[in-house]
């Protein structure tokens, strides 16, 4: 667990997220899981709350690129997971660009499922630059879910 000031991570939680605008708004929110390589902090996890106190959402999540599909982010949403049984909580949520075709693939081999679609998320007036994510124009946002078994 984090304990230390989020501005030294922000260059981590800029990797995951697009709009300053959106991440002012939540970057002092939940908690903060870090893997570390000796000293370094080579990726992070920001879990918080979602009103359901069965469910957790792993808000923003990141790896340093140097260190991306080496384990990383696949230990880090496993510690989540633990923390969320520890918690007694049920399920855990995260949403991403629907444009992005590599955090889906990742999330739903985490076990993550698709939940649902909220068009229109990133669009200029949300904060967001006018973008294109492999080949597809960045505008939705997509919900996984899955379920935490004991």
């Amino acid at each position: 667990m984090y304990r230390g000031e989020r501005a030294a991570l922000r260059p981590l939680f800029e990797l995951a997220e697009d709009s300053s605008r959106a991440l002012e708004g939540y970057i002092g929110a939940g908690r903060v899981i870090v893997a570390r390589d000796g000293d370094a902090i080579v990726g992070h996890l920001q879990l918080t709350e979602t009103g359901d106190p069965l469910e957790l959402e792993l808000r923003n999540m990141a790896v340093v690129p140097e260190r991306q599909r080496t384990g990383v982010g696949r230990a880090l949403v496993a510690e989540a997971c633990s923390i969320a049984i520890r918690e007694g909580r049920r399920r855990m949520a995260v949403a991403t660009a629907a444009a992005d075709l590599g955090n889906l693939r990742f999330y739903q081999r985490q076990g993550f499922r698709l939940r649902s679609i909220e068009r229109d998320a990133f669009t200029a007036a949300t904060g967001y630059p006018d973008e294109v994510v492999d080949g597809i124009p960045l505008r939705d946002r997509v919900w996984l879910d899955r379920e935490i078994e004991r």
